[in-house]
């Protein structure tokens, strides 16, 4: 390891004996007052020492300060595997992580602009003659004083028509007329039930009388009849004459019921989208949308009511603030120009402040849920430079990531107003324009997983040039791209026509059949509304949509059901299906991991079955799953772990005591293959299982393309709630990637280098442009340089963010894109190509 200049340098954070996760017991010296950057590869080991040590060691110390009862609000991290910590100062961590679960928490929440808004209007607001002064909270749609009563706050209400919920009236009943209804076994039951009330469900929808088509859709009613499965309707007739014991009492829920209670109740995404699809929501008539009562919507500044005050875009909020201020102070002093001095000057600062982060194009009324984890983090930066907090040490997890170079410049000011303010930036990242600027570099690695845990290099950036094992030293000082495959020509193209969506407004563009597409641009230039909107929308309405995840994100709201105008064309002789690929989690629990949802767990657990001792105890696969009672063990029902209860500490899980951890019964852990049980296999990195199992060619194929997509540092039992969302989708990918090519697939992912080093990322292009030279198409929305440049193709967008987006600036191959004027990604792009 080498240390650079340290010795120079008067304070220090000093680590000894590190052995966090695959930390190899490691010392480094790490300044304070700088802006350190912590590389490496994925998996490397650099979160284990900034986020797991660092961190958790300054957390662990101030909880320490605080009241035993007031530890149990925080989300505690536990004490590091470490020897010791010294000249650790008091830390704050702002980490990646997706928007909150509800819709009701937003740009001007998150800020807290949003109490200044509402005490601006509630105390300096023109109210209209002999009206009454409100509360702030009459300004808030989320308190009771303040919501639209009709519609809750939500500024829309949901209803259904006949038309919504039986699409096609001339099918019948058993025939799914009732489209609304639930599918499967719940479907049967209603229709089951239908029919011991008497319906004919054998008959055209439409042929049925008004009165019976109404009550079977909109009835409030929910009758219990008994139920005779697979009994015609004269069948049922006459078992109930002759009162025969049914199969059972079942109760009749109306489609609008079913609809109405399944989208406001259902814990399931998938069932809430689904009922979704049969509503019409109508914008609230008595808040016209605005989501407040009447009384707070008479109330203006600056001649805006407060719900198209916070529907501005925050570049035009700054303006408008300043005439109003401007106003204000060429008046008498009254309570009105008291109360808009002393807040103008405060919402004007914090304002500025995120318009100095790229995120001017943001509104306060932005729902959480909409926003991407770069934009969250970069909020709560804002905050944080606001406090004007010192001596603090800021983490920060990849800040960079989902940001366009442009933008990344002017985090970097805002890293560097946080470092000027007499505070330390510990950032993790990969972007190399960020670690170039770094004062420090702490490169960790050089592999990933077990191969990685060492401290490569310690110093200033330009010393790590001379580290020859370092593979970020291999990308941080060259510019050039790496070129691995032949020009392709496109002979089709998929056009979408006057499309209209979110920021975009009658836009045409072509996607090229069989080639790689990079959809670039500044953030909210209109990037995912284009591909993850509308391009999916209107080509999946026609050839159908896969969506490579297990289990969607919850947080839904309207922007989940947006709206797309316009019209698609394409060959479907060569796009006969779609596969989308996103970054929402592949699983809610620890008994979700990479080896299950992959299906590689199956696999394993047959060859486990299939050996000597299992054929001789009969053990059957299940016996290797932590999920079934015969295999895992009793105590811990294969958690591997038991959870201790500490009162006013943090509860801990301590590894079970019977089985170790393993999560085995030691009767299945006697089983071995090749040496190995199946806990121990489990534990195998995907590096190490591919060798393991290079003799079974199904094991081997899947093993050998998540290691492609850079995850050879995961183990087979990594459970899923300990994944990034970049890990999860790469792993959702490589799913995909593992099954025979059809040649005429359109693959769409959302930026699937985030959180990948350098060296990753090339591995992953190889793997994207194997599936083009198959015959089928990628198109990808990325902010990476080194991705955009390999593509054969570019979009950009823009030119701008919000209402200055929204266009198609450029179109054309890496080398011309890099030449267009107005273009804000032209200049980092040819950077990545190495052309002027």
């Amino acid at each position: 390891m080498s240390r650079g200049a340290i010795g120079l340098i008067s304070g220090h954070v000093s680590v000894r004996g590190a052995r966090e996760h695959n930390l190899r017991n490691i010392d480094v010296d790490i300044p304070r007052d700088s802006l350190v950057v912590f590389t490496g590869v994925s998996g490397s080991g650099k979160s284990s020492l900034v986020f797991a040590t660092l961190y958790a060691e300054a957390q662990r110390r101030y909880l320490e300060s605080v009241a035993p009862y007031a530890r149990r609000l925080f989300d505690q991290l536990g004490t590091p595997a470490v020897d010791s910590v010294e000249g650790m100062p008091p830390a704050i961590a702002l980490q990646q992580r997706r928007g909150t679960a509800t819709p009701r928490s937003s740009v001007g929440s998150i800020t807290t602009i949003s109490n200044l808004v509402r005490m601006l209007y509630s105390r300096a607001g023109v109210y209209p003659a002999g009206a009454d002064p409100l509360p702030a909270d009459a300004f808030s749609r989320n308190s009771v004083d303040g919501a639209c009563p009709t519609c809750r706050g939500q500024g829309s209400v949901h209803t259904v028509t006949e038309r919504s919920l039986v699409p096609d009236p001339s099918l019948s009943i058993r025939e799914g007329a009732i489209t609304a209804w639930p599918v499967a076994w719940h479907g049967q039951n209603l229709r089951d039930v239908s029919v011991t009330l008497g319906f004919d469900i054998d008959a055209p929808f439409n042929s049925l009388s008004a009165e019976d088509r109404r009550w079977l859709l909109f009835t409030e009613e929910q009758p219990q009849v008994p139920v005779y499965a697979g009994f015609s309707a004269k069948e049922v007739k006459q078992a109930i004459r002759r009162k025969d014991e049914p199969s059972y009492m079942g109760t009749f829920t109306s489609a609008r019921r079913h609809v109405l209670h399944t989208f406001a109740n259902s814990s399931s995404v998938h069932h809430r989208r689904r009922a979704a699809a049969h509503l019409i929501s109508r914008q609230c008539r008595s808040c016209g949308g605005k989501r407040l009562r009447r009384d707070a919507l008479a109330v203006t500044f600056a001649g805006l009511d407060i719900a198209e005050f916070v529907r501005v875009p925050l570049r035009r909020l700054v303006p408008l603030l300043d005439q109003s201020a401007a106003a204000a102070s060429s008046v008498t002093e009254d309570e009105h120009t008291v109360v808009v001095s002393r807040i103008l000057p405060d919402m004007r600062t914090r304002l500025e402040t995120l318009l100095d982060l790229g995120l001017g194009y943001l509104t306060l009324e932005r729902e959480a849920p909409s926003l991407s984890p770069g934009e969250l983090q970069r909020l709560r930066l804002a905050t944080q430079i606001r406090s004007n907090l010192f001596g603090v040490v800021y983490v920060l997890d990849e800040p960079s990531a989902g940001l366009h170079p442009a933008d990344t410049e002017s985090l970097l000011r805002a890293l560097v107003r946080l470092k000027a303010a007499g505070n330390s930036l510990f950032v993790v990242e990969h972007d190399p324009d960020v670690i170039r600027r770094a004062d420090w570099i702490v490169d960790v690695g050089p592999g990933a997983g077990q191969y990685g845990g060492r401290i490569v290099y310690s110093g200033p950036v330009n010393g790590l040039s001379e580290v020859s094992e370092s593979e970020t030293a291999k990308h941080l000082f060259t510019s050039s791209v790496d070129t691995f495959r032949a020009v392709r020509r496109a002979e089709s193209h998929i056009t979408l026509r006057n499309v209209s969506c979110n920021n975009l407004h009658g836009v045409t563009v072509s996607f090229p059949v069989g080639l790689l597409t990079t959809v670039t641009g500044v953030s909210g230039s209109g990037k995912s509304s284009l591909v993850s909107q509308a391009l999916t929308q209107l080509l999946g309405a026609v050839v159908g949509r896969e969506v490579a995840v297990a289990e969607l994100d919850d947080a839904l709201t309207e922007a989940s059901f947006t709206v797309v105008h316009g019209a698609v064309e394409f060959d479907q002789a060569r796009i006969k299906r779609l596969v989308q690929v996103d970054q929402a989690p592949i699983g809610r629990t620890p008994r979700s991991n990479l080896a299950t949802y992959t299906g590689l767990f199956d696999a394993v657990r047959r060859l486990f079955a299939e050996t000597p001792m299992a054929k001789a105890r009969g053990y059957t696969a299940g016996r290797f799953s932590f999920n079934v009672a015969k295999g895992r063990c009793a105590r811990c029902e294969g958690q591997g772990a038991i959870f201790v209860e500490l009162l006013f500490l943090p509860g801990v899980y301590s590894r079970c005591p019977d089985c170790g951890g393993s999560r085995y019964n030691t009767k299945t852990l006697e089983v071995r293959l090749q040496g190995k049980s199946i806990a121990e296999v489990l534990q195998m990195t995907v590096d190490d299982a591919a060798s393991f199992f290079s003799a079974y060619e199904l094991l081997s194929r899947t093993l050998d393309v998540l290691r492609d997509v850079g995850l050879g540092y995961l183990t087979l039992g990594q459970p899923a709630t300990e994944l990034s969302g970049g890990e999860a989708q790469r792993i959702k990918l490589a799913r995909e990637l593992r099954r025979t090519s059809r040649g005429t697939t359109l693959y769409v992912l959302d930026e699937p280098t985030t959180g990948l080093h350098p060296s990753d990322v090339q591995r992953l292009l190889a793997h994207l442009h194997q599936l083009v030279d198959a015959g089928n198409t990628v198109v990808m929305v990325e902010h990476d340089m080194l991705a955009a440049a390999s593509s054969d193709w570019i979009i950009d967008m823009g030119p701008k963010a919000g209402e200055e987006g929204g266009r198609i600036v450029a179109a054309g191959t890496p080398g011309h894109v890099a030449h267009e004027r107005k273009s804000l990604t032209a200049r980092y792009l040819a950077r990545a190509l190495d052309v002027s």
